[in-house]
């Protein structure tokens, strides 16, 4: 089995990715077409659809930190795109797509079993390990 295979887990990710994708892709371009006020819609449509939309609002917020944290626990790089593409596609497709990322990340690491140190690459910020990176300083 190669780091590179995808898990159950991760190809779930990517699927609701890819149905986060079309269906807000789809909604947008309804709006579009018929030259809504879109974020008047949002606010201005009652009680409900604001609290929906605020809702929505804070568990984005809560994510985009927790990507930035979580990629950089994981080492992973250029976490800020997926925050940069959730404002230009929507975050129901960039988050569960993080977690894919995330998810072969992880099952990367869990294959990575060759070596009992981690590599100066491979070795978190602030943990301990020398010049070579194999743990002892």
């Amino acid at each position: 089995m190669t780091a590179s295979r995808w898990t159950p887990l991760a190809i779930a990710y990517l699927a609701l990715a890819v149905v986060g994708f079309v269906a807000t892709f789809a909604l947008n371009a309804w709006s579009v077409v018929q030259m809504r006020d879109y974020l008047g819609d949002l606010v201005g449509s009652g009680p409900a659809v604001a609290s929906i939309g605020t809702d929505l609002l804070v568990v984005a917020v809560a994510g985009c930190i927790f990507i930035v944290v979580e990629a950089r626990r994981l080492g992973m790089r250029r976490a800020w795109l997926y925050i940069v593409l959730s404002a230009v596609t929507a975050f129901a497709f960039t988050f569960p797509l993080f977690h894919a990322m995330r998810e072969r990340r992880l099952h990367q690491g869990a294959l990575d079993v060759s070596s009992p140190f981690k590599t100066q690459e491979t070795r978190r910020p602030g943990t301990r390990g020398g010049p070579s990176g194999d743990g002892f300083s």
